[in-house]
């Protein structure tokens, strides 16, 4: 390097020699600073508002199993049940048909499902069938004051007057709790999906009719005769199986001893 060069002309040549950066008049050990421990960043404190707010833990939502299980009582099921958000079936009814009549009575008839006019007054067995079902009630000396009534489905089907598989089971636990609270002396089951479902069989009412069936649960102390027997809207499109239906009343009657 040249000794009689000015500052600048010292500067241009570095330039011209490659230099592009100044490293300082001080040495500095490398080494000796890479030995240092590292420097880690500390977390500010949490706030006491901060600290105050609860953490939000989103649970699973409740199958119907679980929420019937937890009722102690027929107006806690009842309620449980309108609060319930676990089916489609559900969010396109207007009531949830829960029951009518007397729940100490002996008998209990559950039949299908809601119809219009239940789904509309929240009452189960309304309209042109619920009548029909109220004279062959009279018949056996029976009425809604010493009868209990109910659906298997408490909530109106949209798409066919008849609940699907899927519907019944999935609302099954709710009817077996009903049952196991209301705890009668006799069960009457209205209709194909009841049936099949409460007695656990595949057979059509055709060939379950007019049969009584020993019904059982966890929650009750001992099993529940039950008949099963054609729904009330089927007779009112069959009128000839009302003979049938009449001897099937006839069995209950002597049954209860009537």
């Amino acid at each position: 390097m040249p000794l009689d060069l000015t500052p600048d002309q010292l500067l241009r040549w570095y330039m011209d020699s490659g230099v592009d950066e100044t490293i300082g008049e001080t040495p500095q050990d490398r080494f000796a600073l890479s030995a240092k421990p590292a420097v880690r960043a500390v977390a500010p404190p949490v706030s006491a508002a901060a600290a105050a707010v609860p953490l939000v833990v989103h649970h699973a939502p409740q199958t119907a199993t679980h929420v019937a299980g937890e009722c102690r009582t027929l107006e806690e099921l009842r309620l449980a049940m309108e609060g319930f958000d676990g089916l489609a079936l559900k969010r396109t009814a207007m009531s949830t048909v829960f029951a009518d009549g007397n729940p100490d009575a002996a008998v209990m008839i559950i039949g299908e499902a809601p119809g219009q006019d239940e789904d509309r007054q929240g009452r189960p067995f309304l309209g042109a069938s619920g009548k029909l079902l109220d004279r062959m009630l009279a018949s056996i000396g029976l009425d809604r004051d010493s009868a209990y009534l109910t659906y298997a489905v408490p909530w109106r089907p949209v798409e066919s007057p008849k609940p699907s598989h899927d519907d019944v089971s999935l609302c099954l636990p709710f009817i077996i709790r009903h049952i196991e609270l209301a705890d009668p002396q006799l069960l009457i089951l209205l209709g194909g999906a009841s049936a099949s479902a409460l007695l656990a069989r595949h057979e059509p009412i055709s060939r379950l009719r007019g049969q009584f069936f020993d019904y059982s649960s966890p929650g009750l102390p001992r099993p529940i005769p039950a008949l099963a027997t054609f729904h009330p809207a089927y007779l009112l499109s069959t009128p000839a199986a009302k003979r049938d239906a009449w001897r099937h009343l006839l069995q209950v009657k002597t049954r209860l001893g009537h």
